[in-house]
């Protein structure tokens, strides 16, 4: 009898990884952004730089929704100019094995 509740519970919590995973990579410039962040800090202008063909306000938007989820965080450092870095959290760091697997993916598209 339990069974099919433990199957039923089984399945919302796949659910819910699911859809937290989707919230995560969802957007069109949310992997780029973590692929650029990598293992190391980087500045907003950095990042504005090594993403080109992101607009200056989706950009903001999305790492604004990325510190959200937990992914990035930010730190602002007090000091004249203002200095801000994003890097990639411990469990941010868990999603570029992942990412780096589906550049696979892309690589075997790309040969002739």
């Amino acid at each position: 009898m339990n069974n099919g509740l433990t199957t039923q519970k089984n399945t919302d919590a796949t659910q819910l990884a699911l859809k937290k995973t989707l919230d995560i990579i969802c957007g069109k410039w949310r992997l780029y952004i973590i692929y650029q962040l990598g293992t190391e800090a980087r500045r907003y202008g950095e990042l504005r730089r090594m993403i080109p063909d992101v607009s200056e306000k989706v950009l903001i938007q999305e790492l604004k929704a990325l510190v959200n989820l937990g992914v990035i965080e930010k730190r602002a450092y007090n000091e004249v100019p203002p200095r801000v870095e994003y890097n990639l959290t411990v469990k941010g760091h868990k999603v570029l094995p992942a990412l780096l697997d589906l550049t696979s993916i892309g690589e075997t598209f790309l040969e002739p």
